[in-house]
């Protein structure tokens, strides 16, 4: 996982949320474990996946980057930088540079605002342009750059499309200049037609503008598309990182070869005979995760050490990390 050329570096990073039960006396029953001890890192013009299911972890992971949930213990190096020991006045510097594409974008759009206020607000907090004729100019540029006609600068998000409004959405992150952006399942809500659409435009801004990106999704066959590298997450666990060919072609981790045997082939042939792997019982709770692997209560090559002691992330070449006991 190392890289000389790294712009997000992430140690040992931890988010719990507590459980507390109570009206006028609270009391602390647990954590849920959201994120719990993952290290990875993401070089400057890459896109790293980020899959798993619903539920394990991968949002969270997202947000801690970016400081919008503070961790509860590791460390986020941006640029070299620990953003976990930066107050609020530092943290509203970096905002410039990091960026987030949410995954509903009508929820992130303030119905209230029009287009043209909505991309006028990063600009005017960050001091973008020196007047009002430059910044209503940049707003019609940002608008043309994803793919909406400047006309539609005073219309409202209730009046445009799903992909339209995702559309500004990734505008209004562009307004800024970042250099990383935090992609939380942007394609998710969307059409499968216009998803396509969405993607190849942030395939175009990564190739215009060097952008770097962390690419959250549940859908595999939409994060090999995109990304360079693949880290699959599993009940607030890493178990897997590689290149994107790699994983596809060589996974290790029982895991990742169940989520890449749920993804439909396009040969009816191949689809037919391939034999799928169906994983018995349900995810356990992260509030009472088990002993050892978080996968052991699911996995078929589960022997006693897998349930005694959590596995470590180990490279096995190449850059491909995989954290299990029987490979």
């Amino acid at each position: 996982m190392e890289s000389n050329n790294k712009l997000i570096d992430i140690k040992n990073l931890q988010v719990y949320f507590p459980i507390n039960e109570g009206i006028l006396i609270q009391r602390h029953r647990g954590d849920c474990k959201a994120v719990d001890d993952i290290s990875f890192n993401i070089s400057k013009g890459e896109t790293l996946g980020l899959v798993g299911e619903s539920g394990c972890g991968k949002s969270t992971t997202g947000r801690a980057i970016l400081q919008l949930i503070r961790p509860t213990a590791g460390h986020v190096y941006f640029k070299g930088e620990d953003l976990t020991k930066s107050n609020n006045k530092e943290l509203r510097k970096k905002r410039r540079e990091m960026q987030i594409v949410f995954q509903d974008p009508y929820a992130s759009l303030n119905p209230r605002a029009s287009i043209g206020e909505i991309l006028s607000e990063p600009i005017e907090v960050h001091k973008i342009c020196k007047s009002k004729s430059e910044k209503n100019e940049y707003i019609k540029e940002l608008m043309s750059m994803v793919g909406l006609a400047p006309g539609f600068i005073a219309r409202y998000p209730h009046e445009f499309s799903g992909g339209q409004r995702q559309r500004i959405v990734i505008a209004r992150a562009l307004a800024v200049k970042p250099e990383f952006i935090v992609c939380d399942e942007p394609v998710s809500a969307l059409d499968v037609s216009i998803q396509a659409q969405i993607i190849n435009l942030l395939c175009d801004l990564q190739s215009k503008f060097f952008l770097t990106y962390l690419f959250i999704a549940h859908d595999l066959s939409v994060v090999r598309h995109m990304s360079n590298r693949i880290a699959v997450m599993y009940l607030g666990k890493l178990v897997e990182i590689a290149d994107d060919e790699e994983l596809y072609h060589h996974a290790q981790h029982p895991y990742s070869l169940a989520l890449l045997s749920s993804v439909p082939l396009a040969n009816p042939k191949e689809e037919k005979l391939r034999k799928r792997i169906v994983l018995e019982g349900d995810v356990p709770s992260p509030t009472n995760p088990p002993i050892g692997c978080r996968f052991s209560t699911r996995c078929w090559r589960v022997t006693d050490i897998c349930r005694e002691v959590s596995p470590e992330l180990k490279d096995i070449g190449g850059g491909h990390f995989v954290a299990c006991y029987h490979l």
